[in-house]
């Protein structure tokens, strides 16, 4: 049987800080479903991120991405999971300033995007709640032992004041209306419909 080929769709977001190293990193979501851990192969390196696997319906995903400038693979984290390998990459330099882009090229690739669930406008990075998503993994350099460790999934996506079910519970109760009654279309065959000025 010959194994289909394909670029895995790739989303990126990042945060940056002049001062602390844990708040400038990239999060880097490699989109492969159905490819188990020991069929993948995942590479970190200061300038380059490869990944290639097998997945059960015989697709061979395979992507690398040189990097704009240069991270810190030993203060990397990785989780892999069914539908995805979700990375959390340190920048090396610290600076305020975002990259302009993930890739050292400046041609747009097709399987590259960004991931608005994640990003955070540089101008507003400081203002935004604080989010333990990059420091809820386990495993460093490209480990791969998978599990989410203690990530508190209602800080993800902005979904912290939500609430849980206890908060659902009688909402909405005094908000219905009672519903007029439906006329009934026997009454009155021959009207017409009447102008209202």
């Amino acid at each position: 049987m010959s194994l289909t080929q394909v670029h895995p769709e790739v989303t990126w977001a990042q945060r940056s800080s002049a001062t602390e190293a844990e708040r400038n990193y990239l999060y880097v979501s490699i989109k492969a479903p159905d490819v188990a851990r020991d069929a993948a192969s995942l590479s970190i390196n200061p300038t380059n991120v490869s990944f290639s696997g097998e997945s059960k319906k015989g697709v061979k995903y395979q992507v690398s991405l040189d990097l704009y400038a240069e991270i810190d693979p030993e203060n990397s984290k990785t989780n892999h999971s069914d539908r995805e390998v979700e990375l959390v990459l340190r920048k090396k330099e610290l600076k305020e300033e975002y990259w302009p882009r993930l890739l050292k090229t400046t041609q747009k690739v097709h399987f590259l995007k960004t991931d608005f669930d994640k990003w955070v406008d540089e101008d507003e990075q400081d203002e935004a709640p604080e989010d333990d998503y990059a420091s809820g993994f386990n495993g460093m350099e490209g480990g791969m032992d998978g599990g989410l460790g203690n990530i508190d999934f209602s800080k993800l996506g902005g979904l912290s004041g939500l609430g849980g079910a206890e908060a659902d519970a009688g909402e909405g109760e005094d908000e219905d209306e009672e519903m007029p009654e439906l006329e009934e279309a026997g009454d009155n065959k021959d009207a017409k419909i009447q102008e209202v000025a």
